[in-house]
């Protein structure tokens, strides 16, 4: 069963502080699909989730590496897809080590391939809203293990109502 959830913040730390608490709520085996253009709080979200999970020392967007590893409660696997050209080079990346162990994965720039994700997975879309520092995110999901966190996530900032409902 599908469903969306649309937040709204107003800041970098608000941002941050949504992906603290998806890093408290997260799992062993979860995989958070991150997607939104260029400078909408990708990397920002996946600071606040490091957090969550206690990493310590500062996460960078692993753009040029692809991917990076930070110990904290589970391993976070941060991998960043904007410079592949065809999913298959995610798989030579060794993609699969990682979407398939006990740590979680944030894949930023999913998009670039996303057929090749196991279905459940947490996609998130991050935009820009009215104001600089302004963003929408949107969770939407099709396994039923994310809806603790994303009721968490509702109770703690107001949802974003649909205005043709």
């Amino acid at each position: 069963m599908e469903s969306n959830l649309t937040l709204h913040t107003e800041s970098p730390e608000e941002t941050q502080e949504v992906g603290r608490i998806m890093g408290v709520a997260a799992q062993p085996g979860d995989v958070f699909l991150l997607e939104g253009p260029l400078g909408a709080g990708k990397t920002c979200l996946v600071q606040g989730f490091a957090k969550g999970l206690d990493v310590t020392g500062f996460v960078r967007s692993p753009t040029f590496v692809l991917m990076s590893r930070h110990q904290g409660r589970l391993t976070l696997h941060h991998i960043d897809l904007y410079r592949i050209q065809d999913p298959e080079e995610a798989w030579d990346l060794g993609i699969e080590e990682q979407l398939f162990d006990d740590g979680v994965c944030m894949v930023e720039w999913a998009g670039q391939a996303g057929d090749i994700f196991p279905e459940g997975c947490l996609w998130v879309h991050l935009d820009y809203a009215a104001g600089i520092t302004h963003r929408t995110i949107t969770f939407s999901e099709g396994s039923a293990r994310y809806q603790p966190m994303m009721q968490t996530l509702s109770e703690t900032f107001s949802p974003v109502r649909d205005a043709g409902v």
